[in-house]
């Protein structure tokens, strides 16, 4: 099985626990990936607030023009290093994310190392190698400068 790998990083300004807790913000999640995905929460798992281990959270959101689910389920957590959910269910083979947070001077470094890999075999693979991982890196990128966004303007209003 052939496994692509994305890593992303950025640093925000707020403390590793408050980048922590807004990572695994589930209300705040569809307000940090791209607006054309129209995602969602649906029943069958956390709906709101903050995932804790062993919860399951369940997407609908549009890519590449379909709508899809995706069931995860947070396996790992150690607040505030870090957090892992995996796929149950969903459009592709087998797909992991890693959280990972840092402390470093004035804020946080914050990185994302999301697995995966797409079904359909061969054309699974080309269609990964021509399209998907640059999608999926892209994906991850936008969703950490909205994050970061949102986190710092929600940590400096808390320390007015």
């Amino acid at each position: 099985m052939s496994v692509s790998i994305v890593r992303e990083e950025i640093w925000v300004r707020a403390p590793i626990e408050y980048c922590f807790d807004a990572a695994r913000d589930i209300g705040l999640h569809p307000h940090t990936v791209w607006p054309r995905t129209k995602e969602r929460t649906l029943t069958g798992g956390r709906r709101d607030g903050l995932m804790e281990k062993g919860e399951t959270v369940v997407f609908e959101a549009v890519h590449f023009g379909v709508r899809q689910r995706l069931e995860s389920v947070a396996e790992q957590m150690e607040r505030p290093d870090f957090f892992v959910d995996r796929m149950r269910r969903g459009a592709f083979k087998k797909m992991m994310h890693r959280h990972e947070f840092e402390r470093s001077e004035d804020g946080t470094i914050v990185r994302d190392i999301l697995e995966f890999s797409a079904p359909l075999g061969p054309i699974g693979r080309l269609f990964d190698a021509l399209v998907l991982k640059r999608y999926m890196t892209a994906f991850i990128r936008y969703r950490q400068h909205a994050l970061k966004q949102k986190v710092e303007e929600m940590y400096s209003q808390e320390r007015q």
